[in-house]
């Protein structure tokens, strides 16, 4: 099976693309932050955080490129990661599921197009950052050995809180010249639920494009949410809760919701 070439593969990351990328002012290649704590990821860390893959897509030339980070979660067949990856947030489709693969351990696995199933509503007319989910099965799920991630479990996250968390970014960051990394950082603040009865996560977790989809673990190992975008892409300041975070979603609400009825039905 030869994937399609997609379509505009920059648009993948126009969710968190600030209005003056498009002006004649210059791109900074560095990290959000004036602290950069991400290192490597290793094996060991992906011991400890199974599940982690990338979704490899194809350029309008046909060049294979890593476009974000996806998350194999409670089977081996169900994959996880950003709906903004597909449609724009418009909700227009931008990019066919079959134009791309999941690579996780050194294989490539094809995705069942068909069972593409995103967080935003028809109704809503937009996409929302605690609704940029989607969900899709694998046309064969992965091997034994091929671990996915436990389900995922936030009852125990209050709103408001913040916590230390780790981001896990298996497809690296644009402004990173590691291919995948590994950082500790902290939630700031969790918003109250608002789209898809899912909470946002305000983080000060360092981050490019190529970033969305990075997991969110907390101190015990559990992937408690999902990275979406960020403000002010290209600017190297101090965290502020209003002008300067990343955005995640929570593992909660209608995507914990998707996420166990995927587990529960039948292949």
């Amino acid at each position: 099976m030869t994937p399609r070439p997609i379509r505009g593969l920059f648009s993948l990351f126009i969710l968190a693309l600030p209005a003056f990328a498009f002006s004649d002012t210059p791109i900074i290649r560095a990290a959000l932050y004036p602290e950069d704590r991400r290192r490597l990821l290793t094996d060991a860390d992906l011991a400890r955080y199974p599940g982690a893959g990338v979704l490899m897509c194809y350029s309008d030339f046909g060049t294979l490129e890593r476009a974000a980070a996806a998350w194999l979660v409670g089977a081996h067949d169900l994959v996880v990661l950003n709906a903004h990856n597909f449609v724009d947030r418009k909700l227009v489709p931008t990019h066919p599921a079959a134009d791309c693969f999941f690579r996780i351990g050194g294989g490539d696995y094809y995705f069942d197009a068909d069972s593409l199933q995103i967080g935003a509503r028809v109704e809503t007319k937009g996409l929302h950052i605690t609704d940029d989910w989607a969900l899709l099965k694998l046309l064969q799920p992965t091997p034994d050995d091929i671990k996915p991630q436990s389900a995922p479990d936030v009852g125990d996250i209050g709103t408001g809180a913040g916590m230390k968390v780790v981001m896990v970014s298996p497809a690296g960051h644009s402004n990173s010249r590691m291919p995948a990394t590994l950082e500790s950082c902290m939630i700031r603040r969790i918003d109250e639920a608002t789209e898809s009865h899912a909470r946002r996560a305000r983080h000060d977790c360092n981050d490019g494009y190529g970033g969305s989809g990075s997991g969110l673990f907390s101190e015990d190992g559990r992937l408690i949410a999902m990275h979406s975008a960020s403000l002010d892409m290209n600017l190297t300041r101090p965290f502020d809760m209003e002008t300067h975070y990343g955005s995640a979603i929570l593992f909660e609400g209608d995507l914990a919701r998707a996420i166990m009825d995927a587990i529960a039905k039948p292949r």
